[in-house]
């Protein structure tokens, strides 16, 4: 989102407060508005006035909204105001600062709730966009650590009219050792890189961690030493996982339909691999694809209607991407790319992340490249943020698993390493 200051706008209002000064020059108590001095026009987009009463979800929010194409500043703010009403004589001189957008709020506690009042002010009216908001939230680290992202959230989708992506989750796969004494954790993170905690852990593999739609449960295959990899299905709160593929073949790459009742993935029990769909608790899979080839990685569109997956059919080693349609059984390709693999939709169904060779890369939905984010040095494809308007994807640098968290339109990418290798991370929706 392109944003600029109306300097003519600008003009006008100082000047008119100017003379709202010399007007009121008789009065025994001073004009508390002053521009006799000078303010360095900034290249921000938006202040941010740490919350009145707050020490740790300003951070939080702050940091949030830095990683995005949006400019924040907390730095060399005229003011600290705690809400719009402390504005009105000085709004001449935030204008005078040259930042479209202020950020202002306050918490308190209430009946044990920490209680965060907010404001998104557009500088140039004084408007305040959206009125005040207002959060509750518990004391605990976990909470206010929830709460910051919600904030960080609403703040970026009230000054750019899309939802942030903050507070959804990223899983993925932390491996360590080798052979038999392979270790794999799956983990999850906040967008922020930071509070990762281990689901569950194992002696052997773990692949391709799915996402259920309200960001609750977590789908996943397992494979131990002398057995074939075993789809499960596991609460992210806690609780045990239980298993939806008990068939004796390779059962991988699950997908949660985007009601959360079902689920897609490949398997090997009947020949060759196919495409499945069974319910989320389990139960006798239907047979979606019934090719002499192999086929791999579905992955449901976000209406429901489709599924995009993997197939070997036009030669060996010459993967491409192929899309099956539910109501008339139809399958076409999708990738124009000599190798591809591994697709992801995006939440709004018009991009597909996926692996070109051994590129993490971008196409449409008809399948033209809009992205190349370069050799990983892993053959894993990216994942898309709630939004899509950032993906997360697995690499090798020095020898470490990193993740790196990459902005498509603009805003600060970052990395973050891990013990071992690093694989498949995949990035929930924001909770409901």
């Amino acid at each position: 989102m392109v944003i600029r200051t109306h300097k003519k706008l600008l003009i006008t209002l100082l000047a008119s407060a100017s003379s709202l000064l010399v007007a009121q020059s008789s009065l025994a108590a001073p004009v508390v508005l002053q521009l006799d001095y000078e303010i360095p026009v900034q290249q921000n987009q938006v202040a941010f006035v740490p919350f009145a009463g707050d020490s740790v979800l300003s951070p939080i929010i702050l940091n949030d909204l830095s990683r995005t194409e949006l400019t924040v500043t907390n730095k060399n703010l005229p003011q600290q105001p705690r809400s719009s009403s402390e504005l009105a004589g000085t709004l001449p001189v935030w204008q005078q600062l040259g930042i479209p957008y202020l950020v202002v709020g306050s918490t308190r506690t209430d009946r044990g709730k920490i209680v965060t009042n907010y404001e998104v002010i557009d500088v140039q009216s004084g408007q305040v966009l959206g009125g005040k908001q207002s959060l509750s939230s518990d004391k605990d680290a976990q909470s206010m650590r929830y709460a910051g992202h919600v904030i960080a959230d609403k703040i970026y989708e009230l000054i750019t009219g899309t939802p942030g992506d903050f507070s959804g989750r990223i899983a993925y796969i932390e491996e360590t050792g080798r052979g038999n004494n392979k270790v794999s954790r799956l983990k999850v993170m906040d967008a922020d890189g930071e509070n990762a905690k281990t689901i569950t852990e194992v002696t052997g593999s773990i692949f391709s961690p799915a996402w259920s739609p309200d960001a609750n449960r977590i789908a996943y295959a397992v494979q131990r030493e002398k057995s074939y990899p075993v789809i499960y299905v596991q609460n992210v709160s806690g609780g045990a996982a239980h298993v939806i593929t008990p068939y004796p073949g390779s059962n991988l790459s699950p997908s949660f339909s985007p009601d959360g009742s079902k689920i897609l993935f490949s398997s090997s029990f009947e020949g060759s691999a196919n495409i499945y769909e069974t319910s989320s608790s389990g139960g006798t899979p239907r047979k979606l694809t019934n090719w002499p080839s192999s086929e791999v990685q579905p992955n449901y569109a976000p209406d429901g209607k489709s599924f995009v997956f993997v197939s070997d059919r036009a030669g060996f080693n010459k993967p491409q991407i192929y899309r099956y349609e539910f109501g008339s059984g139809r399958t076409t390709k999708v990738s124009n790319s000599g190798y591809a693999t591994s697709p992801q939709f995006s939440s709004d169904g018009t991009q597909i992340a996926f692996l070109s060779g051994r590129s993490a890369a971008i196409m449409n939905s008809n399948g033209a490249v809009t992205a190349n984010l370069g050799n990983t040095g892993i053959d894993e494809a990216p994942s898309f943020s709630p939004n899509g308007k950032r993906v997360v994807y697995a690499s090798i640098q020095g020898g470490k698993g990193v993740l790196t968290i990459k902005s498509l339109n603009g805003g600060q990418s970052f990395g973050k390493s891990g013990q071992g290798i690093i694989r498949s991370p995949v990035w929930s929706a924001n909770p409901k």
